[in-house]
Formats: structure tokens, C-alpha cells, sequence
């Protein structure tokens, strides 16, 4: 949805020297080009995984003095944003989720359609990784895992299949916990819905980067962040992010005076709109082109009063 980012954006980044925060720089395609698009703009871009900030720098060199990239988790988004010098910004994207690249390179673990080690890290640095979820948790917590970020709902009896599988040899690779989940689900709902593993991929590589807590902390960060006329704009590809989202986006937008009041009070007037209503999804013609972009859910909102 590259063109519906750089409508939404535009609007934000007319002035003399405009900022933009990209949340999930991933390879660098939406910032690239938003560089192309306005010339005086500068861009932070934040990713934990160290490949995409390496392949990013590539791809962005052309822009290098207007663009500052940084190795963090983006709910360190205040913190890098006062380090660069730009604790106002005027648009933030979130580009949420897996990047193609982590979904398509088998070593990293993301994908069932692959037989690798069970990682799923997007920051390879850190200790958590899906194979220590799935073979240290207990029954009781990998079950909500899967409930929880994956709303699977077979997730006790995956859970125990696990357990009972474990017990005999860790279970290290996707090919094994694929089919494992697959013996899980009953035959009849295996029918229908795709991989049956896909929602238990899903809620472990929520659970290894804490992607949904993350988005807590970063998406209301970067709204503070914002000048007045500043934009945000949010893509989803779950309905866990997108509800988060809607629910941020929402409770800014909202006039929280006390009922029966003849004068609305001034401290409680909404400091943001919205500007998409629901969430828009990609047209046929972008999902026949990247069949990736199916589940994709946009929202957006734009500052109009301090606060």
C-alpha cells in the first residue's frame, strides 16, 4: 500500500525541513521512497535485526545526509528520537510485523514452509528464541501463548501434544513443530483456513520479540512525538495489531469531557483525527502483485491540537 503511505503522509511533510520516524525500516522501501518524494525531508529509521539495518544503508546511501538509522526495538522511539535531535517529528510510519526477507531466508526460522531451526529471533543478539518457548514453557503458558497471540483455539490440546513430544526429544526444527501442530488440529478443521500451523507460528514469533508490547509503548510514543498537522500511519497484518491499533488511534480521538456539560472543556478535546475510517485494505490489483499484502490493514490519524 506504498502509494495510500505516501498520500496519507504528504499533507505532513510540506515545511522547510520535515521529519519522519519509519518504526519498522525492513528494507528500506517505503523510506526510500518517501526520500525520493520530498527532498528536504529527514528520515530516522529504526529496526532491531542488524541485516535490515545493514541492507537498509545500502539501499538508502543515496540519502545518506538525510537519514539517520538506528538498531533499536521501536518502542525505544522517544529515546532514539531525542538522540537524534529530533524529539518533534512530523509523520511516523509503522510498517508492523515479519519482514519478507526473515519470512523467505530459511535460517531465520519464521516460516513453516521451510525446515529449519526453530528461531524466529529478528534480533539474533537476544537469548529468547522459539525453540526455547516451545521446549522450556509449561503447558499452561504455551497454551496461552497460542491462545493469546495466535487465538488459536486448539491451543491446549497443541500445547499438550507438545509437552507429550518434548518429553521425548526437544523439538528443534519448524519442519517437526509443523507437523506436530498439524497431528494437533482435528482432520475436519485441517480442511479449511490454510497451514494449520500458521496461527502457532504466528504467536511464537510474537512471543520471542514481544512485538505486541512493543507497539504498546511505541505507537503512543510516536504520537506524542507529533507536531500539530503531524500524521501517522499504521499497517497491520493481524487482527492483534490492528485491534491495538484502532484502540490507540481511537481513545486519542475521543472527547473525554464529563457528560452534561453545556461547554466542552478545552483540556479534554480530542488531539487527534482520523483519518481513514475502519481500516483500508490493499486493492486486488496489489494482492495479485504481492499476494503478502492480503492481510494488510491501514489506519491513520493526524495531530490538530496540542496537548
Amino acid at each position: 500500500m506504498l502509494g495510500r503511505v505516501l498520500e496519507l503522509l504528504a499533507p505532513a511533510l510540506t515545511g522547510p525541513s520535515p521529519v519522519v520516524v519509519d518504526a519498522n525500516l525492513g528494507l528500506g522501501g517505503h523510506a526510500e521512497a518517501l526520500l525520493a518524494a520530498h527532498p528536504t525531508l529527514h528520515l530516522v529509521g529504526i529496526d532491531r535485526d542488524p541485516t535490515a539495518i545493514e541492507r537498509s544503508t545500502r539501499r538508502l546511501a543515496p540519502y545518506a545526509d538525510r537519514v539517520t538509522l538506528v538498531r533499536a526495538v521501536s518502542d525505544e522511539l522517544a529515546d532514539v528520537l531525542d538522540r537524534a535531535g529530533h524529539p518533534t517529528i512530523d509523520a511516523a510510519l509503522f510498517d508492523l510485523g515479519v519482514s519478507s526477507p526473515q519470512l523467505d531466508e530459511a535460517e531465520r526460522g519464521f516460516a513453516y514452509s521451510y525446515d529449519a531451526p526453530l528461531d524466529m529471533r529478528m534480533d539474533r543478539d537476544q537469548e529468547l528464541t522459539a525453540e526455547h518457548v516451545v521446549n522450556t514453557y509449561s503447558v499452561a503458558e504455551i497454551a496461552r501463548v497460542l491462545r493469546d497471540y495466535g487465538e488459536e483455539r486448539f491451543a491446549a490440546r497443541i500445547a499438550s501434544f507438545i509437552a507429550r513430544e518434548r518429553a521425548t526429544d526437544p523439538i528443534t526444527t519448524t519442519k517437526r513443530l509443523a507437523e506436530l501442530v498439524r497431528a494437533a488440529i482435528p482432520a475436519a478443521t485441517r480442511r479449511t483456513g490454510g497451514n494449520p500451523a500458521k496461527r502457532t507460528f504466528q504467536a511464537l514469533r510474537i512471543e520471542v520479540n514481544g512485538e505486541l508490547t512493543a507497539l504498546e509503548r511505541a505507537l503512543p510514543a510516536a504520537l506524542d512525538a507529533l507536531a500539530v498537522g503531524g500524521r501517522v500511519v499504521v499497517l497491520a497484518y493481524h487482527s492483534l495489531e490492528d485491534r491495538l491499533t484502532k484502540q490507540v488511534l481511537v481513545a486519542r480521538t475521543r472527547d473525554t469531557s464529563p457528560p452534561g456539560l453545556p461547554v466542552p472543556l478545552e483540556a479534554h478535546q480530542p488531539r487527534f483525527r482520523l483519518l481513514t475510517r475502519g481500516a483500508e485494505l490493499p486493492d486486488d490489483e496489489e494482492v495479485a502483485r504481492n499476494p503478502r499484502a492480503a492481510s494488510a490493514r491501514l489506519r491513520a490519524a493526524e495531530r490538530i491540537r496540542k496537548g
